[in-house]
């Protein structure tokens, strides 16, 4: 007992060798610099005026965020998916739990300097104009004048406001706040964007352009961290999702990977004649699979969308038909066969 008693007296005695404690170190500083957000057992609860314990938020959440990727945060309404963004931003302090940011406590107000926000409704002073709005936020972040009025023309241009940037906000329609808003969260040019339905009252065009601004901001090095109940639109852009339920992640990973059926073989091929079909069919037969459909691909809706808009400028007046525009869909389809076989459990994919 004596000689227990003498180890606790005496720690440096039971010390990790300097070389290994060296190495842990590189090996934590390595993770958190490619780690923009670390999540550890995050709770948040919501109490009434006396203490009592009304709704838990969030439960028990743990993710990691990597540097510059597009992480899409999913959820029906009400599974912590807001709690948890102000929790990032310190908007809101957790119940227990910890949270990692830019390498810093998210409590630490110094990291927003690096972060950007687009809440899911956008609280701008609606008598200024889009320049003045810039101009405003620019001069929280401590901006020159000059830098100032480059990142606000560079924006404005990019989120498509030039043709409305001297008009006032109270004008504008919840698109177009929408826009300004995704600019006023650049205008500090952040490491992270923080991105809440950002998609909300956007057009179908609308959409299309600000999931081309997201896949830019990640060509630029950015991370970006979406949340929207717009599945189509998360899909498109995220490289990792979690889909969150009554404040708990029931998934995380990525999004190639998720979405994968591996019980399902796809074969695209140029357009097939009628006896080439039958010969697919004949051969997927000799090989065991029953479960076979061959048919022409179908581009989405919103690819259609977009090329009657972007045609019907160019020929103003023009009525375009259905034969017409089956017949011109953009390269994507390339005109081919699909094949779609059961494998029975077996993987595999050509395209």
């Amino acid at each position: 007992m004596r000689q227990g008693a003498g180890w606790q007296e005496n720690p440096a005695k039971i010390a990790r060798p300097p070389a290994f404690s060296t190495l842990a170190a590189k090996i934590e500083g390595m993770q958190s610099q490619e780690n923009v957000i670390e999540i550890r057992n995050l709770s948040k609860v919501y109490r009434d005026f006396w203490g009592r314990k009304k709704v838990q938020a969030v439960k028990s959440l743990s993710l990691d965020v990597k540097r510059g990727e597009v992480f899409g945060l999913l959820g029906p309404n009400g599974s912590g998916k807001t709690t948890t963004i102000k929790m990032l931003l310190g908007l809101l302090f957790p119940t227990s739990g910890d949270i990692t940011i830019l390498g810093k406590k998210a409590s630490d107000v110094e990291k927003n300097e690096r972060i950007g926000y687009l809440p899911e409704e956008s609280y701008l002073y609606r008598f200024l104009n889009a320049d003045e709005t810039l101009d405003f936020y620019g001069r929280l972040f401590k901006l020159s004048g000059e830098e100032r009025a480059k990142r606000a023309d560079e924006l404005i241009k990019m989120v498509g406001l030039d043709q409305a940037r001297r008009r006032q906000l109270k004008e504008y329609s919840k698109g177009m706040t929408r826009r300004i808003g995704l600019a006023q969260a650049l205008i500090n040019n952040p490491d992270l964007v923080l991105l809440d339905e950002p998609t909300s009252g956007l057009d179908p065009i609308g959409t299309r352009e600000m999931k081309d601004l997201i896949l830019r901001l990640k060509d630029e090095g950015k991370t970006v961290v979406l949340c929207s109940h717009q599945l189509a639109d998360v899909q498109d852009v995220s490289d990792r999702i979690a889909v969150l339920f009554q404040g708990e992640l029931k998934v995380l990973g990525e999004v190639d990977q998720l979405l994968e059926l591996r019980e399902k073989t796809e074969i695209r091929t140029g357009n097939l004649s009628d006896e080439a079909i039958e010969e697919v069919r004949q051969v997927l037969a000799k090989h065991g699979m029953t479960e076979t459909s061959i048919q022409k691909p179908r581009a989405d809706l919103e690819e259609l969308f977009l090329r009657t808009v972007r045609e019907s400028g160019e020929r103003p007046g023009r009525r375009f038909t259905a034969e017409e525009m089956a017949a011109t869909q953009p390269a994507a389809s390339d005109g081919a066969e699909t094949t779609t076989a059961d494998s029975s459990g077996e993987t595999g994919d050509a395209k």
